[in-house]
């Protein structure tokens, strides 16, 4: 299985990383792009872009700047190691052994709006460019317009070479950059529900730690299929075999642990 994750907006560079392994990012060229388009932007027009404060936007000026085609430990991190939201709170990866991330390495893509692919020990530097962004480019009028076919075909080669099964634990708007005539791959997502009064509601930051939670269950238990997943049920969360179907596995809990 292969397991499709979202990234975050927060990052942390500033905490050392935990391995040295490292591998290289698949989309460098396509990420120049990117930025020499980025490039040409001024924090106003940052702003009004991203929908951001003219701190944030002055920040991500800068790294557009400085962003390199080269990337190594003097200006990168491991993709993994660098997302810090909701997600990889849950995923917690900082304790996570060399055998685990390898593990990770193998069966998680991260997708994103500048890279359009991390796996997880990829190097990164930092940046904000979500995939929503209306970023005109000489390949269409958005980011989804951008990537094209390109993400769905990576990811229908990997998971072809294991059992053919993508797990959907992106958000919807990552999500959508996935082609789906491109994908030729199964499609499992995991909805996450949360007890609210008479019945249950997704929450979308406590939806965000359980795709993290999730993650960490099937690299801990290395789950090799489906009905492995099903077993999930960290921090209360069970398995709710009477709503669920064979593409889309509800976990839900009563009580927030």
């Amino acid at each position: 299985m292969l397991f499709i994750l979202s990234p975050a907006k927060a990052l942390d560079f500033e905490t050392p990383p935990t391995t040295a392994l490292a591998t290289q990012p698949l989309f460098v060229d396509l990420a120049a792009e990117l930025i020499a388009i980025l490039r040409q932007q001024s924090p106003q027009e940052v702003a009004a872009l991203m929908d951001l404060s003219d701190a944030l936007a002055q920040l991500n000026v800068a790294r557009y700047q400085a962003w390199q085609p080269e990337f190594g430990p003097h200006n990168s991190k491991q993709a993994i190691l660098a997302f810090n939201g909701d997600v990889y709170e849950g995923l917690d990866a900082r304790s996570l052994g060399a055998d685990d991330l390898d593990w990770l390495q193998r069966h998680v893509c991260i997708l994103s709006g500048l890279y359009g692919v991390l796996r997880p020990l990829d190097w990164m530097q930092p940046y904000r460019l979500e995939m929503g962004t209306r970023l005109t480019t000489p390949r269409g009028r958005n980011l989804y317009q951008f990537w094209g076919a390109r993400i769905a075909e990576y990811l229908s080669q990997r998971a072809g070479e294991d059992d053919g099964i993508v797990v959907n634990l992106a958000s919807e708007e990552y999500f959508k950059a996935v082609d789906p005539k491109a994908l030729h791959a199964r499609v499992v997502s995991c909805v996450f529900e949360e007890r609210r009064g008479s019945g249950y509601k997704v929450i979308s930051f406590l939806a965000k730690r359980a795709r993290g939670l999730m993650t960490r269950w099937a690299t801990l238990h290395r789950a090799a299929d489906v009905e492995a997943l099903k077993g999930f049920d960290s921090e209360g969360y069970r398995f709710a075999h009477e709503v669920s179907t064979p593409e889309r596995l509800v976990f839900r809990r009563d009580a927030r642990a």
